[in-house]
């Protein structure tokens, strides 16, 4: 039970230092590469302790993983900073529905009663995350962009998820290990080329945090591997996913005063009934 709790903390404190960095208006790509550096050296350590094979076919897709990782981690600093933390972490747990609709698809599997409510209740979930956007005091930036910003992070976060399906079903576990390392080592690369295209200026605390940034990104994954070996999915999922929502409305609330709208709170209840009937 204590590696779902910690599941639940450092995916929250993930969206919390992406939330303080934007407040400050840092630059994310550099908060994104320092993030992504650490959590490639801490893989690294992995590869050797459960002697990870190397392979060229798995270099190819998690390169092209990583680059897929930039994108969406790019969008959801964006949403967090635009949208609200609250809002932008409904959105990226809402992402289960992308794997699941092209399971559907591609794998011809079947969709339960509860599948099918939670991807209706998704879809209800996302209108209200744009008539939230809509009514919104703050019109410093385009409505629409925000909503595109939690789009792109659901479709984002999604397809990184089904593609970690496609993973598991094609190669083996010992290859886990070298895998993540070319995703976050690739995703570190592209924002190092992005950063010395643009000159970007590294700031000393946007590295700090970007570098903080990586560790419970990575312990967030190895603490959920961890729940469940201990317990069901069918209890992991719902609880990690509801928790983590509730978790960081709450601490933005308490640390940031963001407050939602009553459309705000209606997709975020919406959201968290979605998840649930996703996951079980």
């Amino acid at each position: 039970m204590i590696d779902l709790v910690f599941t639940i903390f450092c995916s929250t404190s993930i969206a919390l230092i992406i939330k303080l960095s934007g407040t400050q208006n840092e630059k994310p790509i550099v908060l994104l590469a320092a993030n992504y550096f650490v959590a490639s050296i801490i893989s690294l350590f992995y590869i050797f302790y459960f002697e990870s094979r190397f392979s060229f076919e798995i270099t190819i897709f998690g390169s092209f993983l990583g680059l897929l990782f930039v994108l969406s981690f790019f969008a959801f600093t964006k949403a967090v900073r635009f949208a609200g933390t609250g809002l932008a972490t409904v959105s990226s747990r809402l992402s289960v529905i992308v794997p699941l609709i092209f399971s559907i698809i591609i794998f011809k599997e079947t969709p339960t009663t509860n599948q099918i409510l939670g991807i209706l209740l998704a879809l209800v979930t996302i209108w209200f995350f744009y008539l939230s956007l809509k009514n919104t005091r703050n019109h410093l930036h385009n409505d629409k962009i925000k909503y595109y910003y939690l789009i792109t992070v659901l479709i984002g976060i999604g397809i990184n998820d089904f593609s970690m399906k496609i993973f598991q079903q094609g190669y083996l576990e010992q290859d886990k290990p070298y895998f993540l390392y070319t995703i976050f080592f690739s995703a570190f690369l592209y924002s190092l080329f992005y950063i010395i295209v643009k000159r970007i200026t590294l700031e000393k605390n946007t590295i700090i945090k970007g570098a903080i940034l990586g560790v419970p990104n990575v312990f967030s994954t190895i603490f959920l591997i961890g729940a469940l070996s201990q317990l069901p999915a069918i209890l992991v999922f719902p609880l990690t996913n509801i928790g983590i929502i509730l978790l960081t409305a709450l601490l933005a609330g308490i640390i940031f005063k963001e407050r939602l709208n009553q459309y705000g709170i209606i997709s975020l209840i919406l959201g968290l009934i979605a998840i649930f009937f996703l996951s079980i």
